[in-house]
């Protein structure tokens, strides 16, 4: 490896900027909200912020002094420390390869979706008409518009992960423009990122503060947003509330991906990233709850209304089951009537109910729905039911364009920074090396736009990462306080910064957050062992809905190569050290033996 003098940000705007644009992103759209609705609504924010606390931030603030004190990348930082944790960084670096090949598919999705915001009326807004132009087809009234526009039109998805009917040319063209743009803004590395950042970091407040207005004005949306800040506290008592918080904490703030090592590679060697560190987590949290305010907001939106169109059902049964006058029954006085109709006309009441289902708010918005489901189908549902739904549409994937791009950002640079650390690729032009990385990962990534692409994506973001990531960071947080050491690392911040760090870094360093990371680590082996075989969810066709399908042998067999890919690199690579030393100590004591006995 070579060391040798590297750009810099312009100034630390730009570097808090690049951490606040890779940090916050798509889960805390989509993630985050899931959780706060699956999880007691404002009772998840209590454990929550307790995990920010003696989790996120400290391991934010550790990975940022590594990278700005060794100013490497992940594979070289960790070299630096010990020729034998080398491989830590690369598993960084595989980690970070495996989320590129299938992040950039979902800016994909929003490119189509933008794209197809331009048109009179929504294409999700409706079924579509049958061949034989009879009326909406089948299997459409089945699943419902918005659904089908995202599995039929938008994947096209096949039945199972064993069919493939090949490339989906209109994702592929999409995912082409998507890994363009990439290229286009890191084409000049940091220079030109630093740049970008300044949109992308941004631009999505500016639209969130606008769906933030729209959206608590919106009918029903007042249900949605009392949902959320009303605590079931009893979930407290659940571990797997603490535990899904912990987790959350630790994979919004992106750590373990070699990303902020990255960014902070590119500081002055003085800067102060104490304070970014602090910063950066707590807007990090902040966004989160205030897009879950935004997110339940729209929430409140579909159920009410969901829930009137079910009363209106009803209504509609009464009023003809009764020869009723129209104007007798309205949604208000709905139940009044069921129930005076039940007493008054048992027999023929009982022979209508059978025909309609229970209408309820709450189990609507107790209906929780996450990552994909909840940006491309929820909240299409959502805006198609708005006035000027276009304009709302655009916004909003416009939004969900920018926080993926942000995160792409850092996630390609978690690879470029590293590959550059390397002798072999030193002399390289930025615009070379950035766009040989983005090319291979768009070849990769043209496989989750086949028909079955949507299966594998799920596979890769269920199991690319998040096992290798607790491991990732569980052992760089023992190298820092326990082989590098403490003492050693206060110094190096001191030499930075201009004073050590307090007793709380030092408490979360050394005891908290190492004991927190390997009690998530051993939750995570435990529940994989007791899930039994692997599950995704499969399109039925007849049905109009996902179903619960097990892997077939190749898919496990691939699940277990992604679990253990990149955490095997951390034994092999020390491995491959301690050989390579051991041979050269051989060789070393040999050429000593024949130079003795020449003499």
């Amino acid at each position: 490896m070579v060391k040798e003098a590297r750009p810099n940000w312009d100034n630390p705007i730009q570097f808090v900027l690049a951490c606040v644009s890779y940090a916050v992103g798509l889960g805390n759209v989509w993630r985050f909200p899931y959780l706060c609705q699956m999880h007691g609504g404002g009772g998840f924010m209590i454990p929550y912020l307790i995990m920010l606390v003696l989790e996120g931030v400290p391991l934010f603030y550790l990975e940022l002094a590594i990278g700005q004190k060794m100013s490497l990348g992940s594979i070289g930082a960790w070299s630096a420390i010990s020729p034998y944790l080398g491989g830590v960084g690369l598993a960084s670096v595989v980690t970070s390869l495996y989320l590129c090949l299938y992040y950039n598919i979902i800016n994909a999705w929003s490119f189509w979706y933008l794209f197809h915001s331009f048109q009179s009326v929504l294409p999700w807004a409706d079924c579509p008409i049958n061949s034989n132009r009879t009326g909406p087809i089948e299997e459409c009234e089945k699943a419902t518009s918005t659904p089908y526009f995202f599995y039929r039109e938008t994947l096209n998805i096949s039945p199972n992960i064993e069919e493939n009917g090949g490339i989906h040319t209109g994702q592929a063209l999409c995912l082409v423009l998507a890994w363009l743009i990439t290229y286009l803004f890191i084409v000049r590395g940091v220079k030109s990122t630093g740049k970008v950042v300044y949109f992308t970091a941004t631009f999505p407040y500016v639209v969130l503060c606008i769906y933030l207005v729209r959206g608590v004005t919106l009918h029903g949306a007042i249900n949605g947003v009392k949902y959320m800040f009303t605590p079931k506290m009893e979930q407290l008592a659940d571990p797997t509330t603490w535990i899904n918080a912990a987790t959350q904490i630790f994979f919004s703030l992106g750590l373990g991906f070699g990303t902020l090592i990255a960014f902070a590679s590119y500081n002055h060697y003085n800067n102060n990233f104490e304070q970014q560190a602090i910063i950066v987590s707590f807007i990090n949290c902040g966004t989160s709850i205030f897009a879950s305010i935004v997110t339940f907001a729209i929430y409140g939106f579909k159920a009410t209304v969901n829930y009137e169109n079910c009363l209106e059902r009803i209504r509609l049964l009464l009023l003809n089951g009764f020869n009723l006058a129209e104007d007798s029954i309205t949604i208000d006085n709905v139940f009044e009537w069921t129930e005076k109709l039940n007493t008054t006309f048992p027999e023929q009441f009982a022979e209508l109910a059978n025909q309609w289902e229970k209408c309820d708010l709450e189990s609507e918005l107790d209906t929780a729905v996450e990552g994909t489901g909840l940006a491309f189908i929820v909240y299409s549902e959502a805006i198609k039911n708005m006035p000027l739904p276009q304009l709302w549409s655009v916004l909003y994937f416009v939004m969900l364009l920018l926080l993926g791009m942000g995160s792409m950002l850092g996630n390609v640079t978690a690879i470029i920074t590293p590959l550059r650390d390397f002798k072999i690729v030193s002399k390289m032009s930025n615009e070379l090396l950035n766009g040989i990385v983005c090319v291979f990962c768009l070849l990769l990534g043209l496989g989750f736009t086949t028909t079955s692409g949507n299966y594998w994506f799920t596979m890769f973001n269920d199991y690319g990462a998040n096992f290798s990531l607790l491991f990732i960071v569980l052992i760089e947080v023992i190298t820092v306080s326990y082989i590098y050491g403490i003492k050693r690392f206060e110094k190096d911040i001191e030499d930075m910064i201009g004073h050590r760090p307090n007793w709380y870094w030092k408490i979360m360093w050394v005891v908290i957050s190492p004991l927190l990371l390997i009690t998530l680590f051993i939750v995570y082996i435990v529940k994989y062992i007791q899930g039994g075989t692997p599950t995704y969810q499969a399109w039925n066709k007849e049905l109009g809905k996902a179903v619960v399908t097990e892997y077939p042998v190749f898919g496990q067999v691939f699940i277990a190569l992604l679990l253990v890919s990149s955490v095997s690199c951390v034994p092999l690579t020390a491995l491959y050290v301690f050989c390579k030393k051991r041979k050269h100590g051989n060789n070393d004591k040999r050429q000593r033996t024949i130079s003795t006995v020449s003499a």
